[in-house]
């Protein structure tokens, strides 16, 4: 499948600067580029989805965790405190 891509000039020059400081063709860095975009777009589908399955999950269930013992967890680790990983249980 071939795809013509028009880049404004402004935006050449500065793909052409940018690729030339990494030693890779304009075409390679626009390659890389939307590569990278692609690959972000796809793992945030999955994240999304990944939390849509699990709050069905939960919503079925009705076993989980309160968000404030998440948040109070994830407090301590990033104090680089030791913490006790909070358990899910039954919320309704």
């Amino acid at each position: 499948m071939a795809v013509s891509l028009r880049v404004p000039e402004e935006v050449k020059k500065r793909i052409a600067e940018l690729a030339k400081q990494q030693d890779v063709t304009p075409h390679g860095f626009m390659l890389d580029a939307i590569r990278e975009k692609v690959e972000a777009e796809e793992a945030r589908l999955a994240f999304h989805a990944e939390a849509e399955r699990r709050l069905a999950r939960m919503k079925k269930t009705g076993v989980g965790i309160p968000a404030q013992e998440v948040f109070e967890y994830l407090q301590q680790r990033a104090a680089g405190r030791k913490a006790t990983r909070p358990k899910p249980r039954k919320l309704r």
